[in-house]
């Protein structure tokens, strides 16, 4: 097999409908304070891992955990998955900072969020 490989799963965002009762039960969880507090997004970094809380809703709305696969080429990993068959469900774009995130879906429609930091 030809192509990058991955730096593994470091990111993990899940969906919720209220980010303020989320964010105590998350915080509770990973007895750690929140690093990115806002009202569109909430992020702990916690044991290596980062694990992200996002309002639900909009066109691409997320219905279940995404995993974040980081990656050092996005554009790169995004041509090499499309061509054995995936599809992409969302296009990289920058969330702040210089970090690119992208969605695709496998052949049966499972997410899998690509990640590529500055």
């Amino acid at each position: 097999m030809t192509g990058s490989s991955t730096e593994g799963i470091k990111t993990v965002l899940h969906p919720v409908s209220d980010l303020t009762a989320a964010k105590a039960v998350y915080a509770a969880l990973l007895g750690v304070a929140p690093q990115a507090d806002g009202p569109y997004y909430v992020g702990f970094d916690a044991a290596g891992q980062h694990v992200g809380l996002v309002p639900g809703g909009g066109p691409q709305a997320m219905t279940s955990p995404v995993a974040y696969w980081h990656v050092a080429d996005i554009e790169a990993k995004i041509a090499e998955v499309t061509a054995a068959g995936a599809t992409v469900r969302e296009p990289a774009h920058d969330v702040g900072g210089g970090r690119l995130v992208a969605t695709v879906a496998d052949p049966d429609g499972n997410v899998l969020g690509l990640l590529q930091d500055p």
